[in-house]
């Protein structure tokens, strides 16, 4: 793991593909397409990808949000969330959600760099994809109202390019949409997050 700690850190300071990485998980209208148009500028936000050891394995942590009135009910996501006055910069919005959301502290974390910001059109939420690793692996404790389940995802897992598949989606919206997504313990990961975490295959691909 320390090896791969290593190169990602040296490589993620190097430019990033960014779009470039996220074509073959983006989502399709089934007839035609989802235009979102909102008055105020996008919301500022983080996520966190925190690689950590497990029984010789490289794992990450995904969260399944509830299901509520909104347009990402029920969905699988990385922790994280918005922005707030008191964060000092995006990382520490990562680090404060993702101890707020899975209950890992963030003196536990070592940032490795970042990813390329993502615009998430349905929500207008601009949001940075952090990356960091645990020496070892977390003592996980969900928050009941912000997550129904944490899903333990192996690294290999998330690079078997056979485990992306695709499959109808019926949006919150009613939407229907033909879309890519990871096979991942048994969950569908799709959407932004699928989009981000493909930039983080082909980065971690081209090591």
């Amino acid at each position: 793991m320390e090896d791969l700690i290593g190169k990602l850190e040296e490589r993620l300071k190097q430019p990033l593909p960014g779009r470039a990485a996220y074509g073959g998980m983006i989502p399709r209208m089934a007839k035609k397409k989802i235009s979102f148009k909102f008055d105020e500028e996008p919301r500022k936000g983080a996520v966190l990808i925190l690689l950590y050891p497990d029984a010789g394995l490289i794992k990450f942590p995904l969260i399944q949000r509830p299901v509520y009135e909104g347009v990402h009910s029920g969905q699988i996501a990385l922790p994280g969330g918005r922005f707030e006055i008191a964060d000092e910069n995006l990382i520490q919005t990562a680090l404060r959600e993702t101890h707020e959301e899975i209950g890992v502290p963030s003196d536990q974390i070592e940032i490795i760099g970042q990813l390329s910001e993502f615009m998430v059109s349905a929500s207008n939420h601009l949001v940075l994809p952090v990356v960091g690793y645990s020496r070892l692996k977390p003592s996980f404790l969900k928050d009941d109202f912000e997550v129904d389940e944490i899903i333990e995802a192996p690294l290999d897992h998330l690079l078997d390019a056979g485990r992306i598949k695709e499959k109808e989606i019926v949006t919150t919206y009613g939407y229907r949409l033909h879309s890519p997504y990871y096979d991942l313990e048994g969950k569908v990961v799709w959407g932004a997050t699928a989009m981000m975490l493909s930039e983080f295959v082909q980065i971690i691909n081209d090591l």
